[in-house]
């Protein structure tokens, strides 16, 4: 069985990407944080990654394989950091959602890096197609990028099981976070 071939996201996508990620954080410690009611899960998670892929679908920094089955969405250094809520996301969430993303968003952005680095934001596979090793694949992609521009590559996690998977693939811990949910900040050196 070969592969499918990775490509950069585009608008068409959008659809594909976002339910493969709103299913593949269904267990998520910062998303169960930020949407932890089974009744609204679905329709926040949807808004918040459909706001991440249309911030950066644009930026062609967006890795996809299997017509989204797995997704990378990367944030290249020249565009610096905007904030979850900027924008219209006031309107897709309630007042104490709205605060828990803002929250989450400001305290792990202030715990980055002030130097030039790619930022994997989200790295996610379908449940239906785990274990094929995809994400892997995508998230190569942008380490391939950031080695090109000769710089870091910076992630979060909170999922304590995927701390290990991470080193596996190079990255080591940097920092980590106790609030307000346990996240580890992880780099990957240029290359």
């Amino acid at each position: 069985m070969t592969t499918p071939e990775i490509t950069i996201a585009t608008p068409a996508d959008r659809e594909a990407i976002v339910g493969c990620l709103v299913a593949a954080f269904v267990k998520d410690p910062v998303l169960r944080h930020l949407f932890p009611d089974e009744a609204t899960y679905p329709r926040y998670a949807a808004a918040f990654f459909g706001h991440l892929f249309d911030k950066r679908v644009h930026r062609s920094a967006i890795w996809t394989i299997g017509g989204g089955a797995s997704v990378a969405i990367w944030e290249p250094p020249a565009t610096g950091h905007v904030p979850s809520g900027d924008g219209n996301t006031a309107d897709r969430y309630p007042a104490d959602v709205l605060a828990r993303v803002q929250g989450y968003d400001e305290t792990v952005h202030a715990a980055l890096p002030t130097y030039p680095f790619w930022y994997l934001g989200v790295l996610g596979t379908h449940p239906d197609s785990a274990g094929r090793g995809w994400g892997r694949a995508v998230m190569r992609a942008g380490l391939d990028r950031a080695a090109a521009d000769g710089l870091p590559a910076i992630l979060e996690t909170s999922n304590p099981g995927n701390v290990e998977l991470y080193r596996r693939a190079g990255w080591e811990v940097v920092g980590s976070l106790s609030e307000p949910v346990p996240t580890w900040i992880m780099q990957q050196p240029p290359r």
